[in-house]
């Protein structure tokens, strides 16, 4: 079914199920990847809430959350590739493990901005994990990304934590632009 967000038309991409279920195997693989080393999830807000939060229901190592927020959508459809450092992460990570948790890689620009800040502040390991990938509009290829729940073609999408002019972050599944 079809839903309306502000002036644009949604049709769905990907449900609440297909998401769930791929939610649980990357959590696995991190569990097994992580099994001894008390990784911190850092997510990235705001789109990554819904996604980082049903994915830390999932580890069962210990671990630490803590959150950043980044942007470069700024209300629009596409990436202005002008990046808004909103939030800084308020943790020390120097030789700890990070799982940085993205709701979506686009161009790469955001996520190339942010491993490099990081990684200047010397973790032992930084990891991505991110619940969609536009590998048709990357750019900036980030060679952390190690975890990607779906691939999706180059088109604007909202729900589960995406959002278009700030609505549509609470739909459980994933839904693209009709054009």
């Amino acid at each position: 079914m079809n839903i309306k967000i502000a002036d644009l038309e949604f049709e769905p991409l990907i449900s609440a199920k297909e998401i769930q279920a791929r939610t649980k195997e990357i959590a696995r693989l991190l569990n097994k990847d992580y099994a001894d080393k008390a990784p911190i999830f850092v997510g990235v807000l705001n789109g990554c809430f819904m996604f980082m939060a049903d994915l830390l229901k999932q580890i069962n190592v210990p671990c630490e959350v803590a959150f950043t927020k980044l942007s470069s959508y700024h209300g629009g459809i596409s990436s202005s590739r002008r990046i808004s450092d909103d939030f800084d992460l308020m943790v020390d990570i120097t030789n700890r493990h990070i799982v940085l948790v993205e709701d979506i890689v686009d161009t790469g620009n955001t996520l190339d901005y942010l491993v490099a800040k990081l990684t200047h502040r010397k973790p032992a390991s930084i990891t991505v994990c991110a619940l969609l990938l536009k590998p048709d509009a990357i750019i900036y290829p980030v060679e952390e990304l190690r975890h990607v729940a779906f691939n999706i073609p180059n088109e604007f999408v909202v729900g589960y934590g995406l959002d278009y002019m700030e609505l549509g972050r609470n739909l459980d599944g994933i839904y693209k632009r009709v054009v």
